[in-house]
C-alpha cells in the first residue's frame, strides 16, 4: 500500500473578488467608503443615544448594543478584504482565520439573540404599556443583554470547535473573502457530515426559537391592536415596532440564506453577494432605518449635530 504523505494547512488564500486592477480599485474605494458610512452611522447613534437624556430607555439601551454589533461585524472581515482589493494581500495565517471566524459567528449569534430581546420589549410596550417599566427594569435589561451576549459566544465557541478542530492537509484556497463556515468545511480533508449535522441542528434550533419567540411577540402585538381598534392606534404601533420589524426580516433573511443549508448547496459566486448583504449592507442601514423611522432619535441626531457646530 503506497503511503501518501499530508502536510498540515498553515495558512488559507482567499479568493479575490477581481483579478483586474482597475475593478479592485474601484471595488477597494466602494467598500471603503461604505465601511466608513457604516463606522460613522454607528457611532453616531451610539453617541446621541449615550449623550441624549431622551433615549436612556430600554428600548435604546438594546439599540446601542445593536449599533454596537454592527461596528464589530464590518470591522471584523472588511480590512482584510480592503487590503486584499489593494495589496493583494489574501492570506490570512490558521489562527487569525480561526479567530475571524469565532468572532463573526460571536457577532451574528449574538445579533440574533439580541433581535429577539427587542422583540419581547416591543411586545411590553404595546400590550402592557402600564406595565413597561416595572416589567422592563434596569436590572432585567442587563441581564437579557448579557445573556444575548454570552448565548451568541457560547453558539461560536461550539461552531468553531467543530470545525477548526477538522484536518486541513490539501486546498487552502478558501471561495470567499473572509472565514466563513461553508468554504473552510470545503476545504477540510476530514469527513465533515456528521459535524455538518451537528451544526445545522445546533443553529436550526437555536435560530428557530429565537425566531419562534420573535414571531409569537408580533402576533400578540398585531392581536393588541385588532382589539383596540382606536384611532391612530396602528400609526404608533408602526412606529414603535416599524424599524425593528424592518430590521429583523432583512438580517433574517440574508443569514438563513447563508447559513441554514447543507454545504453541498454552497455557491461560492452567490454566497459571497449574500454575505455582503448581512455582513456590510445590514450594518449600513440598521443606523439609517431608525433614524429615519424614530422621531425620537432624529431629533437626538438634530441636537448632537448641533453640539458638534457649536463645538467647531
Amino acid at each position: 500500500m503506497q503511503r501518501v504523505n499530508l502536510s498540515t494547512v498553515s495558512e488559507f488564500v482567499f479568493v479575490g473578488l477581481s483579478d483586474a486592477p482597475e475593478i479592485r480599485l474601484l471595488l477597494f474605494v466602494l467598500f471603503l467608503l461604505i465601511y466608513l458610512a457604516t463606522v460613522a452611522g454607528n457611532i453616531t447613534l451610539l453617541v446621541a443615544i449615550s449623550t441624549d437624556s431622551h433615549l436612556h430607555s430600554p428600548m435604546y439601551f438594546f439599540l446601542s448594543n445593536l449599533s454596537l454589533l454592527d461596528l464589530f461585524c464590518p470591522t471584523i472581515t472588511v480590512p482584510k478584504m480592503l487590503a486584499a482589493l489593494l495589496l493583494e494581500s489574501r492570506e490570512i495565517s490558521f489562527a487569525g482565520c480561526l479567530f475571524q471566524h469565532f468572532s463573526l459567528i460571536a457577532v451574528v449569534g449574538t445579533e440574533i439573540f439580541l433581535l429577539t430581546v427587542m422583540a419581547y420589549d416591543r411586545y411590553v410596550a404595546v400590550c402592557h404599556p402600564l406595565r413597561y417599566p416595572s416589567v422592563v427594569s434596569a436590572k432585567l435589561c442587563a441581564r437579557l443583554a448579557a445573556g444575548a451576549w454570552a448565548a451568541g459566544l457560547f453558539n461560536s465557541l461550539l461552531h468553531t470547535s467543530l470545525v477548526f478542530t477538522l484536518s486541513f492537509c490539501g486546498p487552502n484556497k478558501i471561495q470567499q473573502y473572509y472565514c466563513d463556515i461553508p468554504p473552510v468545511l470545503a476545504l477540510s480533508c476530514s469527513p465533515t457530515r456528521g459535524r455538518e449535522l451537528v451544526i445545522l441542528l445546533v443553529a436550526g434550533v437555536l435560530g428557530s426559537s429565537a425566531c419562534v419567540v420573535t414571531v409569537v411577540s408580533y402576533i400578540y402585538i398585531l392581536r393588541e391592536i385588532l382589539a383596540r381598534d382606536s384611532p391612530g392606534i396602528w400609526h404608533k404601533a408602526f412606529s414603535t415596532c416599524g424599524s425593528h420589524l424592518t430590521v429583523v426580516c432583512l438580517f433574517y433573511g440574508t443569514t438563513i440564506c447563508t447559513y441554514a443549508r447543507p454545504s453541498f448547496t454552497y455557491s461560492p459566486h452567490q454566497d459571497r453577494v449574500v454575505s455582503m448583504l448581512y455582513g456590510m449592507l445590514t450594518p449600513l442601514l440598521n443606523p439609517v432605518i431608525y433614524s429615519l423611522r424614530n422621531k425620537e432619535v432624529k431629533c437626538a441626531l438634530s441636537r448632537v449635530i448641533s453640539r458638534v457646530r457649536s463645538a467647531l
